[in-house]
């Protein structure tokens, strides 16, 4: 069960998978998708299974298919690096040009890809304002109302019947909300890290992903 959420006057929709939904706009976003963090590791002597590309366009192929968006946003650092891009294989390209062809996409630029490769289907953007909302990158500091944002890759530990779950979050006011990351390789930072308690001024809750649902906790 998805979770809706009202920030800075828009009504959202968290989706369970860590997507956004603007039903309004038809709009669905996805932050820090990281193709390629894989082989990236892996040239470093860190050896991870090279599917994370993959996985991640598979998830958002599902996802696109539940909404079928008119616009899609990647909220930055959807490439681990400036040279991710040429280590897609062909299928991989070809899912990434075929989505570009069933939606308007936007691709912010992030700090890991701040260059973004020039046959990507879509636009490409440092940010965009729609609404009440502006979609960025990187949260900016105390000054965000209506501002959706990645970059943090928020996580939360909640603890249930004795165990206690790490799991990826959306975190939010009410007037801004900074989005969990969407790619299979992407890490975390805890949402009582100053560099996440600092955006906001008053009280936030932390949209913690489930297998089928979103739970707000207390932050």
């Amino acid at each position: 069960m998805d979770k809706e959420l009202v920030v800075n006057g828009e009504r959202l929709v968290l989706d369970a998978s860590g997507a956004l939904w603007w039903p309004q706009m038809r709009l669905l976003v996805f932050a820090d998708l990281h193709f390629e963090k894989g082989s990236a590791y892996a040239r470093t002597g860190q050896l991870l299974p090279p599917y994370d590309t993959r996985s991640t366009l598979r998830r958002i192929e599902k996802i696109c298919a539940h909404y079928s968006p008119e616009t899609v946003i990647a909220l930055g650092d959807s490439f681990h690096d400036r040279e991710s891009h040429m280590r897609l294989d062909t299928y991989e390209r070809d899912v990434l040009e075929r989505l570009g062809e069933e939606a308007d996409w936007i691709w912010i630029a992030g700090n890991h890809d701040p260059a973004l490769p020039s046959w990507l289907n879509g636009r490409i953007a440092e940010e965009i304002a729609l609404g009440n909302l502006v979609f960025r990158h990187e949260p900016t500091p105390l000054t965000g109302k209506g501002e959706i944002a990645g970059h943090l890759h928020p996580c939360a530990s909640v603890s249930r019947r004795g165990q206690t779950l790490r799991r990826r979050c959306f975190v939010s006011d009410g007037l801004r909300l900074v989005l969990p990351a969407f790619g299979a390789y992407a890490g975390g930072l805890d949402v009582r890290d100053r560099a996440v308690r600092s955006l906001f001024e008053e009280d936030f809750l932390a949209y913690v992903l489930g297998a089928r649902r979103v739970y707000a906790v207390a932050a």
